[in-house]
């Protein structure tokens, strides 16, 4: 027996016509502290409400083929992760910044019936590009199964609500669909963020899902089966602790695209600046082109550590073992502006992200910290333009 897909699983609320209960006047003040809150501004919104403008934009100015259920079609989904100008003058800013024959073929990917695999090391956007695309494939980026050693099968599958499941028995309205069903039934884009933390017992859930687009429920002597318009989203990197290994008959089932690290210093400080800046202004802070010079210094250094030579190719140089990821800058760059904020005057200095970079080099405090003085002085001490760079930094590493 297959399960109607358009049936959606509604779990059971109370009835509007109930009798209201007077509330008391305890419950009244927790009321009215929380509403501020319930109506506050997200700290971080999704993609499809950060950019709905960008993207409500791109869907009237879209004129081409789009693919099943989907919010645009490929080349509009391409141009809202890459960036462009629509005819009516709409900008729309890069979300990606990087080869953008790469987003093509992820986009491709999301049109046929193959899954897609983000791959690279850590900080390369895996889970960023992941986002937009679901933004702006389906219109809603949050049908998401975080990866971790304790993911449970039921989080790719089905779980159960015991309360239901034990008065009533094993029935549809007791099951609780994953993010994973609830697309397949609504022909939606699913994302698996970290598929390589998941235990291989969990991942190969994955398989039938992949291959015959149905999701069997046993209990019940049903079965899901996907509508047009679904597909999965799966980000995976193979540097950090605790990975598993896809089988390869998972793998089988994906499309992989690549992500790499940004190929010039130039990339990666635009990478990072326009990053900063969207988050320093969800948080109120100084303009990131204030301190232009300190985010080239720090995307230097992270780039020397992790190239093992200096950008004159004259000294070569001992990787930590962090990865040192564009993440990882734009995380130094936004504490050193929340630093010259709340402490400073606003301009983002030296002192502002010596210490975050330390933080992100110095991991093992044995090894790492050899490499890092090694760095200190015999490269930043006798860089012309670093002697405040070098002051600070060994005044946080003492």
């Amino acid at each position: 027996m297959t399960v109607p897909a358009t049936t959606p699983t509604t779990p059971a609320t109370p009835s509007a016509s109930a009798t209201p209960t007077t509330p008391s006047a305890s419950t009244t003040a927790a009321a009215g502290a929380a509403a501020p809150a319930a109506g506050a501004e997200a700290l971080r919104p999704h993609a499809e409400d950060a950019f709905a403008d960008e993207l409500a934009a791109l869907a009237a100015a879209d004129d081409r083929p789009r693919p099943a259920r989907w919010r645009m079609s490929p080349w509009a989904v391409a141009t809202y992760l890459q960036g462009g100008v629509l005819p009516d003058g709409t900008v729309i800013t890069p979300k990606y910044v990087g080869p953008r024959r790469l987003i093509e073929v992820a986009v491709t990917t999301l049109a046929t019936d193959r899954a897609l695999l983000l791959l690279g090391v850590p900080g390369t956007a895996k889970t960023w590009v992941s986002e937009h695309l679901a933004a702006a494939v389906s219109g809603d980026s949050t049908l998401l199964v975080q990866g971790t050693a304790g993911t449970p099968e039921e989080a790719v599958r089905y779980g159960w609500n015991y309360a239901q499941l034990l008065a009533h028995g094993p029935s549809r309205d007791a099951l609780v669909p994953s993010p994973l069903m609830r697309a397949m039934s609504e022909g939606m884009t699913a994302r698996v963020e970290e598929l390589t933390r998941i235990p291989a017992d969990v991942q190969d859930a994955l398989i039938t899902i992949l291959s015959e687009k149905t999701l069997p429920v046993p209990e019940l002597g049903q079965e899901v089966q996907a509508v047009r318009g679904f597909n999965l989203i799966a980000t995976a990197n193979d540097r950090d602790r605790g990975v598993n290994e896809l089988s390869s008959a998972l793998r089988r089932r994906f499309n992989t695209v690549v992500l790499p690290l940004p190929a010039t210093p130039d990339e990666e400080v635009d990478i990072v600046s326009r990053r900063v800046d969207q988050i320093g202004r969800s948080l109120d802070l100084p303009a990131a082109p204030e301190g232009l010079a300190e985010i080239r210094r720090v995307v230097t250094v992270f780039r020397e550590l992790r190239d093992g030579v200096s950008t004159d190719g004259r000294t070569k140089l001992k990787s930590p073992s962090g990865t040192l990821s564009t993440a990882e800058a734009i995380s130094v760059v936004t504490n050193g502006l929340a630093l010259a904020a709340h402490f400073g005057d606003g301009v983002l200095r030296p002192g502002d992200v010596a210490a975050g970079i330390l933080g992100a080099v110095v991991r093992d405090p044995a090894a790492d910290r050899v490499v890092w003085q090694e760095y200190l002085e015999t490269v930043v001490r006798e860089r012309d333009g670093w002697k405040d760079f070098y002051r600070a930094c060994r005044e946080v590493s003492a």
